[in-house]
C-alpha cells in the first residue's frame, strides 16, 4: 500500500469515526439525520465511531513505526475533525454522506493499487 493511499484511508476512517461519534449526540443527530435520537440507539453510533478511529490507527501502524504512527493518527484525527466542524452547522447532511462515501472511495482506491502497480 502506498503511503498516499494509506494516508487517505486513515483520514477517511478518522472522519467517519468522528462523524459517528458526533451522531451519538442529540444535537448533531437531529441535524444530520433529521429525526430525534433514541437513547437506546446511542451505542449504535459510539461503538462504530471508536472502531473506525481504531482502524485509522491500525492503518497508520502498517506504514510507520509505533511512535510516529501514534503521532500521525492524532494529527489525522485533528485534520479530519476540521471539515466536520465546518460542515455540521451549515451542511449537516453532506457531513453524513461524506462519512459513508469517503471510506468506500478510499477502500476502492486501495484495492486497485496492485493492478496499477503490476502485481498479482
Amino acid at each position: 500500500m502506498t503511503m498516499a493511499l494509506s494516508l487517505f484511508l486513515a483520514l477517511a476512517l478518522a472522519y467517519a469515526g468522528l462523524t459517528s461519534l458526533s451522531l451519538a449526540m442529540k444535537r448533531h443527530h437531529d441535524q444530520v439525520m433529521g429525526r430525534k435520537l433514541q437513547p437506546e440507539r446511542v451505542r449504535y453510533y459510539r461503538w462504530p465511531g471508536w472502531l473506525l478511529l481504531g482502524g485509522s490507527l491500525l492503518v497508520t501502524l502498517t506504514v510507520w513505526p509505533l511512535g510516529l504512527a501514534l503521532f500521525m493518527a492524532v494529527g489525522l484525527v485533528a485534520v479530519a475533525g476540521l471539515p466536520l466542524v465546518f460542515l455540521l452547522p451549515y451542511r449537516a447532511r453532506l457531513a453524513g454522506q461524506l462519512a459513508v462515501a469517503l471510506p468506500v472511495l478510499a477502500v476502492l482506491c486501495w484495492s486497485t493499487v496492485p493492478l496499477a502497480v503490476g502485481g498479482w
